[in-house]
């Protein structure tokens, strides 16, 4: 578990990240949405430790992150998975050696160990018969699905992705979903996604947080989000007139019940 206690960030006379508090859960897929600008790219660097809060504390397990040492974050890092909006693999390198790269830098594993838990990696991410090839010789579906065989091959507790269906279609999009949220739950991981993907937030949502305008505006599951009488949310979330319109003919309907 993840515990943020009145986290507020500013660069310079700008304050980004207002008083937030809230909790990520164990075992569950914790999505932050909000419109560009709203400060969630920024919340989740101070969870991270890209950037250092103005003041505030995020907790991991009861463990307070900010006030750790430069040495004890280098430790806790260690127990950290992430993927990013580009699978940002290393071109040079095979599939299989791009899942090892972090056993090879941070695990005590012997080299025939390390090669066992990449290929279990890529099992779990459905992809054993493309470890020899090279990230350009596949798919970006693929790419995402290595990133993520790379994000556990440390057996993370927490796994932070930041936007890991950008530049995916639909279909494949509900596969990384399908994917994270399997993974997720096998694990027992944290999972923090960080997304603009409505799909993802009605599909896989279950512990959602709603920033506005660099506070907390609502957290809930995708099933409370139909019946949220919360304007800036609705907005949000159904920003399209078609999506207004469905939300609508549901609960004219009485097809939601909290």
């Amino acid at each position: 578990m993840i515990e943020v206690r009145d986290l507020y960030k500013s660069f310079e006379d700008k304050e980004v990240l207002k008083g937030i508090s809230t909790v990520f859960e164990d075992g569950k897929t914790n999505l932050i949405i909000g419109q560009s600008g709203s400060g969630k790219t920024v919340l989740m660097k101070n969870l991270v430790g890209l950037l250092n809060p103005t003041s505030g504390q995020v907790l991991y397990d009861g463990r307070d992150f900010v006030a750790m040492s430069k040495k004890e974050k280098v430790h806790m890092r260690r127990e950290m998975g992430m993927i990013f909006q580009s699978a940002a693999l290393f071109d040079s390198l095979t599939v299989l050696e791009n899942v090892m790269f972090p056993l090879d830098m941070f695990s005590t594993m012997t080299l025939r160990e390390r090669q066992k838990r990449a290929m279990y990696c890529l099992d779990r991410v459905n992809l054993v018969g493309a470890e020899e090839k090279f990230p350009g010789e596949i798919s970006g579906g693929m790419q995402k699905r290595v990133a993520i065989a790379r994000a556990i091959s440390l057996n993370p507790k927490y796994l932070f992705c930041d936007e890991p269906n950008s530049g995916l279609d639909p279909k494949t999009s509900l596969v990384i979903d399908e994917l994270l949220q399997g993974l997720t739950k096998e694990f027992n991981m944290t999972t923090i996604i960080n997304t603009h993907d409505m799909n993802s937030v009605m599909g896989i949502g279950e512990n959602i947080i709603f920033i506005y305008e660099g506070h907390k505006e609502w957290q809930g599951v995708s099933g409370d989000i139909m019946g949220s009488t919360n304007q800036r949310l609705t907005d949000f979330i159904f920003a399209s007139d078609l999506l207004k319109d469905m939300r609508r003919m549901v609960i004219e309907n009485g097809l939601y019940t909290k």
